[in-house]
């Protein structure tokens, strides 16, 4: 394809929060569809998008240029807003450099106004190209002042730190200040023998959306449109062809011709890692993280099988030396040990750790370590399900914290690895449809009923939000509106040109990731303006394909719930013992069977209530399954799997599948049955049983095709004929869209039930705990309030004449009268 003869070097993508309207898979095709051979990516302060702009760019076939519009701190006074100049890395150094730079804008300077001194620029010159800023730059802002010696002089410091790696930028974006400053800028450029560059500073892609990149500048800014004395770029700045900057520039074509040099200068992008993981402080003494996990790993599977007893512990141990060799062999020992370590101190510290979360709940060696604490074996959990041995992929533990003690657990992690070696996640947030509307209807000046008339005829689904454009086509209210009225159709166009771009950045809710060296080695960082965290600029995606491991903090409330109803349930005198309560407990299935469910973890809702009292379990391996039935899709096997719990005929598609499918009977629930029915009928091992599960998920016709013929061909060898196997492989597709991961259903079953036995046999200490967690929460508060009285639970004794609600709230509150003390005169009454 014949490239044309000019290169954006200027181009702001829609992480340029609430600046730039381009996406950045969008820069890379307009390149391309311009038949430009490259392309600058050049946001302000920041490198948030440099890894996934280089990844769409070759994949498009353009050369990723990648760049960073830094504030150049202004000297003469303090508070004078910093001026921008541009910065393109040359050199993997010069990625490195400019790395460092936009990170120390974040980290020492205001991170909501990021600027650097010109002479810590200049200390990471290296690899770098220096654009001087054009029009905003400056030294077109001390030529405007009649500074022309200032200039002269910070060109000269400029010179000095770059050398040839220096270009005098220029604008023409229509405006007379451009008009006005670039025959002092080209004076400059001849006096210093620096060539000139034709910029174009691109924050929209196309001429039509200039209005609605005005909007969301006015959006940021909490401005209108109608405003006069605000932040205005004009409708010049947009992706303009090659043909058209070159028409622009006719008069100096070797500013254009310059676009060209400087970006085959530029032979470096962001590069993806293999994961690089820190040395965990724990290892022992005189040994390797290998001797110390499995040494660890061994001794706590002996301290389980004590608590549990010893029968049967043969098959724990070869359990476990499996699964010790393949961590070994993938070289995941310095992750486990991690993991332990953090959460060991945790429980020492006695912060509540959820039992397990997703599929780590399979491994024995995580349950040996006190990662987890739901026994694999018993439940039957898959470990290949966590970690296949025939696809490397990093473990990913998920793990839940008390609530309010989850911060603590991070910073031990801080002490250890140090502080500039851990980080939160940055994720953003961006305009969705409605806040879109009503945003735009306020810039616009229209009234607030109106606006809002618009905005709730569109449908508000937070687990699968709808767009604008869908809405309008599935709402007839809403294309009326539109087709009634032309400032609707205004409104409606202009949210449509900004929905789904970034509005602002903050930090992950659970992600942390740990270095093996300072971060801003591999990262560029951040700080989060309101809570001055350090973060790294790359999202959840980005910062693991750069070779950051996450490890997810996350904070389940429910655990600081059970630690408190049991503290309050010492203070009247029981000892409860969360890990060693008995799984058949009758009153508690009793209790659920009667859909008795408020403030049981996961079975709250009205929906699952109905559940119960349709399944009325008496196992625990039923709360395994209405966990993982009580979702779209496999929610319509709950009734099929009710009536044969209660008596009605079932068989197996296949009798050699009766054993795996007993549990759930017949219905494939789980996405380890998939697995187990492949390892069984098919001849997998349970490795490329997850690997077929995976294909099944995806979908991809050639992979099914494929693994439909393997599956079938080691069935037939197993004396099953083709008819029946092609069915069974049919049925295990079908199932695998939804089936649910049996190792976390199992895990959160098991937080379900500890609420629902604490609530069984603990009524007044749980209630207690779920009301003191939902202090703020009026609407929640009055349900549990509720709940109590239907259980009989009196919550004032008839000497005091407060209300029952500013009693509760004092109490729990920690108010005169102490919670302990409060416990002592609440009255269980007809229980």
């Amino acid at each position: 394809m014949p490239h044309t003869d000019f290169v954006h070097l200027r181009v702001h993508s829609a992480y340029s929060l609430s600046e730039g309207a381009i996406r950045v898979d969008q820069i890379a095709a307009l390149a391309r569809e311009a038949r430009m051979p490259a392309v600058a990516i050049t946001d302000t302060a920041n490198l948030f998008g440099a890894l996934e702009f280089s990844q769409y760019c070759v994949g498009k076939g353009v050369q990723p240029i990648i760049g960073c519009q830094i504030s150049l701190a202004r000297t003469e006074k303090p508070g004078l807003a910093p001026d921008p100049i541009v910065l393109l890395a040359q050199t993997t150094a010069g990625i490195d450099n400019l790395q460092h730079l936009s990170s120390a804008g974040f980290l020492e300077s205001d991170p909501a106004a990021p600027h650097l001194a010109f002479d810590t620029i200049a200390a990471r010159a290296e690899g770098l190209f220096l654009l001087t800023g054009g029009t905003r730059g400056p030294l077109a802002r001390l030529l405007s002042e009649g500074r022309e010696p200032e200039a002269a002089s910070l060109l000269a410091r400029m010179r000095e730190a770059f050398g040839d790696r220096l270009a005098v930028e220029l604008h023409r974006h229509n405006t007379n200040l451009d008009r006005a400053l670039e025959p002092g800028l080209i004076t400059l450029a001849d006096r210093f023998g620096l060539p000139l560059v034709a910029t174009n500073e691109c924050f929209f892609d196309r001429p039509a959306m200039y209005e609605a990149h005005d909007a969301l500048m006015c959006i940021a800014e909490s401005r209108m449109l109608a405003d006069a004395d605000r932040r205005r770029v004009t409708p010049e700045h947009w992706f303009k062809p090659a043909a058209a900057m070159r028409a622009l520039f006719a008069d100096l074509p070797d500013a254009c011709d310059n676009t060209l040099a400087i970006a085959r200068t530029c032979a470096a992008m962001a590069e993806t890692r293999k994961p690089l993981l820190p040395v965990c402080p724990k290892v022992r003494p005189g040994t390797t993280e290998e001797e110390t996990l499995r040494a660890m790993a061994r001794e706590g599977l002996a301290l389980r099988m004590a608590a549990k007893g010893t029968d049967g512990a043969a098959r724990y141990e070869e359990r476990l030396e499996y699964e010790l060799r393949v961590i070994v062999e993938m070289g995941f020992a310095g992750y486990f040990l991690i993991v332990a370590d953090f959460i060991q101190w945790a429980k020492a510290q006695g912060i509540p750790v959820g039992p397990g979360r997703g599929s780590g709940a399979g491994s024995v060696v995580a349950w040996a370590l006190t990662i987890t604490d739901l026994d694999p074996l018993q439940f039957n959990l898959l470990f290949e399900r966590f970690l296949n041995p025939e696809r490397v992929s990093m473990p990913d533990f998920d793990i839940d914290f008390c609530q309010e003690r989850r911060d603590e657990v991070i910073s031990y992690v801080r002490r250890e690895y140090g502080n500039e070696r851990v980080a939160q996640i940055i994720t953003f947030g961006k305009l969705q449809a409605r806040a879109a509307v009503r945003d735009v209807g306020r810039v616009l000046g229209m009234p607030y009923g109106q606006v809002n008339r618009v905005a709730e005829l569109i449908p508000n689904n937070p687990a699968k939000p709808v767009t604008l454009k869908e809405a309008v086509e599935g709402e007839r209210r809403l294309a009326d509106l539109r087709d009634a009225d032309e400032s609707v159709r205004r409104l409606l166009e202009i949210a449509m040109q900004i929905e789904g771009l970034y509005r602002h950045a903050s930090t992950h809710a659970a992600g942390v990731v740990i270095g093996d060296r300072p971060l801003t080695d591999l990262v560029p960082m951040y700080r989060d303006p309101r809570e001055g965290t350090l973060v790294t600029q790359y999202n959840m995606k980005y910062v693991e394909q750069a070779g950051l491991v996450k490890f997810d903090f996350l904070g389940l409330t429910t655990l600081t719930i059970l630690q408190k109803a049991v503290a309050f349930a010492r203070g009247q005198g029981a000892e409860v013992d969360l890990d060693r309560i008995p799984l058949d407990d009758e009153k508690t299935y009793a209790m659920l069977s009667r859909g008795d469910a408020g403030g049981v973890f996961q079975f709250e809702s009205q929906g699952m209530r109905d559940v119960l009292r349709q399944m009325r379990p008496d196992r625990f391996g039923d709360l395994i399954a209405a966990g993982a039935l009580y979702r779209p899709g496999p929610m319509a096997n709950i009734p099929a799997y009710c009536q044969r719990k209660h008596g009605e005929p079932w068989q197996p598609p296949h009798e050699e599948l009766r054993d795996i499918l007993e549990e759930t009977y017949g219905i494939m629930v789980y996405q380890e049955q998939v697995m187990q029915i492949a390892q069984k009928m098919g001849g997998y091992s349970l490795g490329s049983a997850d690997l077929l599960r995976r294909a099944m998920g995806k979908k991809i016709r050639s992979e099914m095709d494929s693994q439909r013929q393997i599956f079938t061909e080691g069935a037939i060898a197993r004396g099953i004929s083709d008819a029946k196997a092609v069915e069974v492989f049919d049925l295990m597709a079908k199932f695998a869209d939804y089936g649910f991961k049996k190792s976390h259903a199992a895990a959160y079953a098991l937080v379900s039930y500890q609420t629902a036995w604490m609530k069984a046999n603990h009524p007044v200490a749980f209630l207690a705990a779920c009301m003191s967690l939902s202090i703020a929460n009026t609407d929640k508060l009055a349900a549990l309030r509720q709940e109590a009285a239907r259980m009989g639970i009196r919550m004032l004794p008839p000497s005091i004449t407060r209300s029952d609600a500013a009693f509760s709230m004092e109490l729990l509150a920690g108010g005169p009268l102490a919670i302990r003390d409060a416990l002592a005169e609440i009255k269980k009454v007809g229980m």
